[in-house]
C-alpha cells in the first residue's frame, strides 16, 4: 500500500478547496480496498471514500484516511429482448460511461450527459437532470461493507431512491464502499425531451430526427451555456435541492409572487425552482472575496480563486436564511459538507 500523509486534496475536489487528508490512498481493485480496511493502523481512523470529488465541500482538513476509488471497467454483462445490462466500475468517470453507452446505442443515460463525478457516486445521490434520474435505469450495485468486509448486492428497491437521496446517505451512510453499478438500458429508446430547454436546443441545432446522440449533444450544449466548468472555476454544480412544498402553500405564494416557478409532482405537492428563489433574494452574481454565486445560475456557488470551504459554507447559510425570510421556504444543501 502506498499510503501518503498530509496529502493535499485541492486537485481532487471540484470546488478546489485547499484541504488535506491525514492519510491518503488510491485503490484500483477490491483487494486493495480490503488490504487497507484490514490494516490495524487504520482500523479506527475515520474513512472518506472519494470519487470525482464533485459533490463535496471541505470546510476543514480530513482527520482520517481518504480512499480514492479508481476501480475501472465497463462491460456488457447481459441482454434480453428489451434491455442491455451494462456494469461499470465505481471509479469510471460518469460522462465517459454516458458517451460509451451512446456510442453503443444503449439508451437511457443521454439526459444525464456531462454531469461531473464518477459512477460510484451516482446512486448515492440518485443524480438527475432534464427529467431523468439514476433510479430510472438503475439495475443493481455491488458494495463492500466497511465493517465486516463482505460484498453485498443492492437492488433498485434496496437503495430507497428519492430526490437526490438514497439509503447510502442515511441508514447506511459511511458503511459501504460502492464498487460497481449495473444499468438496465433500452434497446428501443424512449426519448425524454419534455423539458422545454431540450426541445428548444434541438430546434436550434436543426435536428430533424430524434436520437440519443442528438439529445446528449443538446443537454451538453445547455449545461455548458448555463454552468461553469469546474476545471476553470471551482464549483460543485447545483448547491441546493429544489424544495418541495404543499400545493396550498404554493397557491398562497403565487398570489404574492405571481412569477414564482413551480412544478406539480406526482404526490400532489409542488417543487419550486431553488435558483429562482435565490435570484429573487438578490444573490445572483454576488461575490464576497473569492466566494460567490454564479452570474448565470443562482443555484451554483463558486470559488473564484482561493476561497476557503468555510467561506462557501457561510455564504450558503446566508442564502438559506434570506430565502426562508422572504418566502417561508427552507432550502436544503445538495452538496455534502465535510
Amino acid at each position: 500500500m502506498n499510503i501518503q500523509q498530509n496529502y493535499s486534496l485541492k486537485k481532487l475536489n471540484t470546488f478546489h478547496i485547499d484541504a488535506s487528508a491525514k492519510y491518503f490512498l488510491e485503490v484500483a481493485s477490491i483487494e486493495d480496498i480490503l488490504e487497507v480496511l484490514s490494516a490495524n493502523k487504520y482500523l479506527n481512523q475515520s474513512k472518506l471514500i472519494l470519487g470525482g470529488g464533485s459533490n463535496l465541500l471541505f470546510t476543514k482538513d480530513f482527520d482520517g484516511i481518504v480512499i480514492k476509488n479508481n476501480l475501472k471497467g465497463i462491460n456488457l454483462i447481459n441482454e434480453d429482448s428489451d434491455f442491455y445490462y451494462v456494469k461499470a466500475s465505481a471509479g469510471e468517470v460518469w460522462h465517459q460511461l454516458v458517451i460509451h453507452c451512446i456510442n453503443k446505442n444503449y439508451a437511457g443515460l443521454e439526459n444525464l450527459s456531462l454531469i461531473p463525478g464518477n459512477v460510484g457516486a451516482s446512486p448515492m445521490q440518485n443524480i438527475g437532470a432534464y427529467g431523468a434520474e439514476i433510479k430510472d435505469t438503475f439495475h443493481e450495485l455491488e458494495a463492500l461493507n466497511i465493517n465486516d468486509k463482505t460484498l453485498h448486492t443492492f437492488s433498485n428497491a434496496d437503495c430507497k431512491f428519492g430526490y437526490r437521496e438514497s439509503i447510502f446517505k442515511h441508514e447506511l451512510k459511511n458503511q459501504f464502499i460502492i464498487t460497481s453499478v449495473t444499468f438496465k438500458l433500452n434497446k428501443r429508446p424512449a426519448y425524454n425531451i419534455r423539458y422545454g430547454a431540450i426541445e428548444n436546443e434541438l430546434e436550434t441545432m436543426g435536428v430533424k430526427e430524434l436520437s440519443i446522440q442528438a439529445i446528449s449533444k443538446a443537454v451538453c450544449n445547455i449545461r455548458r451555456s448555463k454552468l461553469p466548468n469546474p476545471e476553470v472555476m471551482g464549483n460543485a454544480g447545483s448547491f441546493f435541492k429544489n424544495p418541495e412544498i404543499m400545493k396550498s402553500k404554493f397557491d398562497r405564494l403565487k398570489i404574492e409572487f405571481p412569477d414564482i416557478v413551480g412544478f406539480n409532482i406526482e404526490n400532489g405537492n409542488v417543487k419550486l425552482a431553488a435558483g429562482w428563489l435565490i435570484e429573487q433574494c438578490g444573490w445572483k452574481g454576488k461575490s464576497f472575496g473569492d466566494a460567490g454565486v454564479h452570474k448565470f445560475q443562482a443555484l451554483v456557488l463558486v470559488n473564484y480563486a482561493n476561497a476557503k470551504g468555510n467561506e462557501i459554507f457561510d455564504l450558503s447559510e446566508k442564502i438559506m436564511i434570506s430565502v426562508k425570510e422572504k418566502f417561508g421556504v427552507g432550502l436544503e444543501r445538495e452538496v455534502n459538507i465535510i
